[in-house]
């Protein structure tokens, strides 16, 4: 079975975020660190090189594949914001009403959401959207019984 990608990292977030050479990017990544802290109540940890993350979710699918991931988190890229978070249902009415009422955006294929700074969108909206995003991915390891901590 392939490693995952994505592991916790020994990385420091505060110097990572420092690193960031956007001046906007790297404030908006400073304003979401304490946001996220906020909302989770969680401490930021890296995950591979560019992920701030916030809790760990160790999974197990059915196939037997098995890893470890940040529950929500972001990344400040070159080219956007990018958000992860917790795969909320795109297609549910609570996030369809949130994601029409964010502002300027984007939405992946595999469930991130980009942004290109925070000025673009309605915080209080982006705010809804994460605490979406962590009540689902609480719901789903009630579910599938899987062990979230605050790591």
């Amino acid at each position: 079975m392939a490693e995952p990608k994505t592991k916790k990292t020994a990385i420091s977030v505060k110097a990572f975020v420092s690193e960031v050479e956007n001046d906007t990017r790297r404030k908006d990544a400073e304003s979401l660190v304490k946001l996220f802290q906020k909302l989770t109540g969680w401490k930021p940890r890296m995950w591979g090189p560019t992920i701030v993350g916030f809790g760990k979710v160790a999974y197990e699918y059915e196939s037997g594949h098995t890893g470890e991931i940040c529950v929500v988190g972001f990344s400040p890229r070159k080219a956007n914001l990018v958000f992860y978070y917790g795969g909320c249902d795109l297609k549910s009415k609570a996030a369809s009403s949130l994601f029409g009422k964010l502002g300027k955006h984007k939405l992946g294929d595999g469930g991130c959401l980009y942004i290109n700074k925070l000025a673009d969108v309605d915080e209080s909206v982006l705010k809804d959207i994460i605490e979406l995003g962590l009540a689902t991915q609480k719901k789903l390891a009630k579910d599938k019984k899987w062990s979230i901590t605050s790591e």
